[in-house]
């Protein structure tokens, strides 16, 4: 398994690609005038606190108030009141929470009015970002995640990530966090730590100390609302979460950038620098590497897949919903319980890398091909378990339903990605169209599915628009030249003037239509 990271960059945003095999399963827009990165830490004040809904709204300086739930001011909430207190006035100078007295935890099933007032000043995280018409979602339960390890501030538990599954390697990790631990710090230990030695996890502590330092300087005569701690940039923060072994290439396309990476890269892991390399030909990046190709077949309302079978993906307010659909699907199964198990299994795989690409989020229902024995629905829900496992954001997968329905949640933490794939008509008419890839596409689809089922067939016709038998009869080698190295014979492509942009037919030298 290869993963590359591709950065493009341009003046007002900064676009990665995640790539598994050449295949895109990750993108993420980095906009400069963007506010609110999930993990920024602010300093916020309390607007008003909603007895009715045990949760107060806070203005972080954003154009709706942020919701804070009682749930989400973490127990050690008077300590943190107390701290910010103290070093906002300057009257704190010793940062390190060793010989700050804590106060008492406040009571899990308490009333907001009771622990927080109008006009208070608190830190806050960001959870979540401003998706539609609502303001961030934020936590005082507040955490700094570095390379193996997370430091959670006014806490003095350690744990493991549940994804970790040796006991004798938990045990370990435990023991040498706690004796390298700082008081007044909680640890969560992430899955990357595996194996790791106190040494590195010790760096990794540090720099999240260093970093709380020069937050918490920040604090003195601080105006509220202001940000005191701001995330990472988003490719080092996506180096951070994902980088691995597996990892064999970094591409970028700006020399600023490439020097920030290389220098993050030689910190988390000093052999694997060289594979940071600065991109220079004059070919966009993106096309260089098939992405934007991807992305014109990937979004949108339908996704296709191998051998004719595709999906629709329909978004509502409330959810999301998948239909899986074998189209004209051939292949050398039994029987249609064989051949369902075959596109659903192909589907699961799909969707997986969908919900990560899209970056959907809540609840999504996915309606795959009926299949009427039970170890088949078993053996398509722990492949779509096992395709998912991947994923960072939190998921929950219920099993297949009698009516063949698979319902998900998945974390929501920032907009769902919506890209664009259609494009204005060449035509003159005001309708847009898809993207002359998409039809190509569907195309060779249609052509693939014909050769199989019409072998005998000695002359194959394609009649198109004059604009589509240019771009598939031109160059070299041209989209025709491969098909008949590919699959043997050799396609007529008639242009028509009378055609719209997206119509085409394939037709047999007597004029029958084929397809």
């Amino acid at each position: 398994m290869n993963r590359e990271l591709i950065v493009r960059s341009n003046s007002v945003a900064v676009d990665f690609a995640l790539l598994k095999d050449g295949k895109l399963i990750e993108l993420h827009k980095d906009e400069n005038d963007h506010n609110f990165n999930v993990g920024d830490i602010l300093l916020a004040k309390i607007r008003k606190p909603v007895t009715g809904l045990n949760a107060a709204f806070v203005n972080v300086g954003y154009e709706k108030d942020a919701f804070l739930h009682y749930h989400d001011l973490g127990p050690q909430l008077a300590s943190m009141l107390k701290f910010i207190k103290k070093a906002s006035t300057g009257k704190l100078k010793d940062y390190s929470l060793k010989n700050f007295p804590f106060e008492k935890d406040i009571d899990k099933h308490g009333s907001i009015n009771q622990v927080v007032k109008s006009n208070q000043s608190l830190l806050v995280q960001i959870v979540k970002e401003p998706i539609s018409t609502k303001g961030p979602r934020i936590s005082s339960e507040l955490s700094l995640a570095g390379r193996y390890l997370v430091m959670v501030p006014f806490s003095d538990r350690v744990s493991v990530s549940q994804k970790i599954e040796s006991n004798q390697e938990k045990e370990r990790l435990k023991r040498l966090v706690k004796s390298i631990k700082p008081k007044g710090f909680g640890v969560i230990i992430r899955t990357v730590a595996e194996g790791k030695k106190v040494a590195e996890l010790d760096k990794d502590l540090q720099n999240l100390l260093d970093k709380w330092t020069a937050m918490c300087k920040k604090l003195y005569k601080a105006l509220t609302p202001s940000k005191v701690l701001v995330e990472v940039n988003r490719a080092s923060s996506i180096l951070r979460d994902v980088f691995n072994d597996t990892f064999t290439g970094i591409h970028v396309d700006d020399e600023t950038l490439y020097t920030q990476l290389k220098d993050y890269v030689h910190e988390i892991a000093p052999d694997k620098e060289s594979i940071v390399k600065l991109y220079s030909s004059p070919v966009p990046i993106f096309e260089k590497f098939g992405i934007e190709r991807q992305i014109k077949t990937s979004f949108g309302r339908t996704a296709s897949m191998s051998k004719g079978a595709y999906l629709v993906i329909e978004h509502t307010e409330a959810l999301h919903v998948i239909d899986v659909n074998s189209g004209n699907r051939s292949n050398k199964a039994n029987n249609q319980e064989d051949t369902a198990l075959e596109v659903n299994m192909l589907a699961a795989t799909e969707i997986a890398r969908q919900l990560r690409l899209r970056d959907m989020g809540g609840i999504i229902v996915v309606d795959f091909i009926d299949m009427v024995k039970s170890d088949h629905r078993r053996k398509l829900f722990d492949h779509l378990r096992k395709e998912m496992k991947d994923d960072r954001a939190k998921h929950k997968i219920l099993p297949p339903s009698k009516f063949g329905l698979v319902q998900i949640t998945r974390q929501r933490v920032r907009p769902e990605i919506n890209i664009k794939t259609t494009e204005e008509n060449p035509s003159g008419s005001n309708q847009e169209v898809e993207a002359p890839i998409v039809l190509i596409e569907k195309i060779n689809v249609d052509l693939e599915h014909l050769l199989k089922n019409t072998k005998k067939e000695k002359g194959i016709v394609l009649n198109t628009h004059p604009f589509i038998a240019a771009y598939l009869t031109k160059g070299f080698p041209s989209i025709r030249s491969k098909w008949f190295l590919e699959h043997k014979k050799w396609i007529k492509i008639q242009p028509r003037d009378a055609y719209t942009y997206l119509e085409y037919h394939f037709k047999d030298k007597n004029g029958k239509e084929l397809i």
